[in-house]
This record gives structure tokens, sequence and C-alpha cells, in this order.
């Protein structure tokens, strides 16, 4: 049988240059949470149950699903004394209630940036004000922070809500936001609620999290280096929309697809250099069977760029194990 002819875009005259987004990929509380259900599924055994996705990545869930995860929305869906984890998102107060009434035994995976925004509500409700979200409506993370109060909680998502609210007392505010959130548009909406409210609280520190600050400052110091950028991530991951967003803004063509069955070979006609980053729940793995393809079609180098080196590991729950020679074993970044 004939070898299949490979489809060669480029010669060496016309090859792009690939440049690759340095930090990308997994994030320390996507790797945490990774190897929480990894570890419960050793510990334990199959089935281990996990509410909603662990992660927003479609090749990280169908590899736990084959490892023997059982992925579920609603806590009923779990036998009685089984195990279930909580996925990297959060979840709110009536849904851990939920776990206990049901027998279940918990583990969670929340992000600890996610629980520090969570100890945050708790803390500013219980100074009795009112608290500003600055999030996206049905967002996993936005659902669960906004639960872990019963009231005095408010959803914007951008300035003309903002401009909307009608709150109890403007002088006894306070504002969060989503971890993931875009950081010039989370800049906008919060300066605009301390416009209109001079005097809301503003957390100690900054809620979005490092992971997603570093891959955003990422894209911009790479986009002006290149005609076309490609990031990996799946549809439904906040974080990974945001850096094909901020890659278009600063008007370089911008694709996210989440392997690289999706990637459109005529995207890269007359393009020069082409940058590739990745979504902080996309394994590296992906980024590499991408990179290869590039590479049947006759692209030049591939060049790593200057960026931050991320080091930030979290501790896993307790009843899992310690955590000496910690990582996941699905393609995470070495660190």
């Amino acid at each position: 049988m004939a070898e299949a002819r490979r489809e060669v875009l480029f010669d060496a005259a016309s090859a792009p240059e690939v440049l690759l987004a340095q930090p990308r990929g997994f994030c320390a509380g996507v790797d945490r949470a990774i190897e929480i259900v990894e570890r419960a599924l050793a510990q334990f055994g199959a089935p281990i149950y996990v509410r909603h996705e662990i992660v927003h990545n479609q090749y990280v869930v169908d590899d736990l699903r084959k490892k023997g995860a059982i992925f579920i929305e609603d806590l009923k869906d779990v036998p009685r004394d089984n195990t279930v984890v909580f996925s990297a998102h959060g979840v709110s107060q009536a849904v851990r209630a939920e776990a206990g009434e049901l027998g279940l035994r918990v583990f969670d995976a929340t992000c600890p940036l996610v629980t520090k925004v969570h100890v945050e509500v708790a803390k500013m409700r219980g100074d009795g004000r009112e608290i500003i979200m600055v999030g996206h409506k049905g967002h996993p993370e936005v659902e669960g922070t906004m639960g872990q109060t019963g009231d005095g909680i408010h959803l914007v998502e951008n300035v003309d809500d903002v401009n909307r609210l009608v709150v109890r007392d403007p002088n006894r505010l306070a504002y969060v936001t989503q971890t993931t959130l875009s950081v010039d548009d989370a800049a906008e909406v919060t300066g605009a609620l301390k416009t209109r409210f001079p005097k809301i609280l503003e957390p100690k520190r900054g809620d979005i999290c490092y992971a997603t600050q570093n891959r955003q400052d990422a894209v911009k110091f790479m986009a002006p280096q290149c005609d076309l950028i490609l990031v990996i991530g799946s549809p439904s991951s906040s974080n990974s929309n945001r850096l094909r967003e901020v890659g278009a803004r600063m008007g370089v063509e911008a694709y996210m697809i989440e392997n690289v069955s999706q990637l459109d070979s005529s995207w890269l006609i007359g393009k020069r250099r082409v940058g590739v980053t990745a979504g902080a729940s996309a394994p590296e793995l992906l980024v590499s069977e991408l990179i290869e393809k590039l590479k049947t079609l006759g692209v030049g180098s591939v060049r790593k760029l200057s960026g931050v080196e991320e080091h930030v590991r979290f501790p896993l729950p307790s009843g899992l194990g310690g955590n000496a020679d910690r990582g996941s074993s699905i393609g995470s970044m070495s660190r």
C-alpha cells in the first residue's frame, strides 16, 4: 500500500516560525484536582464519583473516565456511602450539606484560590456587607461562590450591570471576582463599581488567580510578535476563552481549538509567526501534538518565549496520603 502523502504547506523560504508562550497549560489548582481523583481511585478503587467536570478540559475528563471516574451533576446519582470529589471550581454550602445528608465520603478539589474567595464572602457577609460578584452567569465557580451565602450577593458581568444595580446601603458593600476573568475586563467592571460606590470594600488581594494573570500576560507579550495565535482549550474553559480574546483584542487573528484535529491548515497561509498557548486546564501533551502537526505542515523553527516560571504547589486534602512525589500523569507541565 502506498504511503499517504503528507500535506506540506511551506518551503524553507516561506515557513513560519512557531512561538510558545510561557507559561501555558496546567496550573497548580488543576494539577491538584486531577491528582485528588487519581489518588482516590488508587486508594478506594473505581468508581469514584466527581461532581461536575473536575476541570474544564475534555481530554482530562475522558482520561479520568477511562480510569474509573464517573462524572455527575446531581449528588443523588451517587450511591450512599460512596466517594465523591468536588470539582476545582468549588461548590455551594447547600451542596456540601447535601453530601453530608447522603452519607458521602467527600474529597474537596476546590482550587485553594477559589476557596480564598469563599472565605472572603463569608467574612464580608459576617460584617453585614452586601456583596457584588464580578463573573460570568452560569459558570460553576460563580454558582459555588454565590452559594456561600443565602442572600445579600449580586452578580454583575459588565459595566451596564453595575449601572443597573439596586442595593440596600451603598456604604456597606464589598466585591469579589471570579478567578478566571479577563484581567482587563475585570478592571473595567471593578473600576465602575468604585466610581459608583466609592466606599465599596475590595479584597485585600486581587481574586484573579496567578495562573490566569500569568497566561494572559504571556499572550500580551507574544501577540505583537505574531500574526496568528492558537489557543488549546475546551469551549467550557473560561480562562482558555479569555486567552483567545486577549490575542484578538490586540489585533491578532486568534483561534481556540480543543486538540490538533480542529486545526484548520488554511489559517497558516501567509503567516510568518504562529503563537501557541494553552489554557490552565489543558495538558501539555495536547500542545506537543499540535507542534508535531505544525512540523508536518512544514513550519520552521519552534521557539519558547521568555516568561514567568511557576513553582506553585498546593497540598492535598487529608486522607489521600502524603504530598511527596506529587504530579499528575496527564501531560502536566514540568515546573
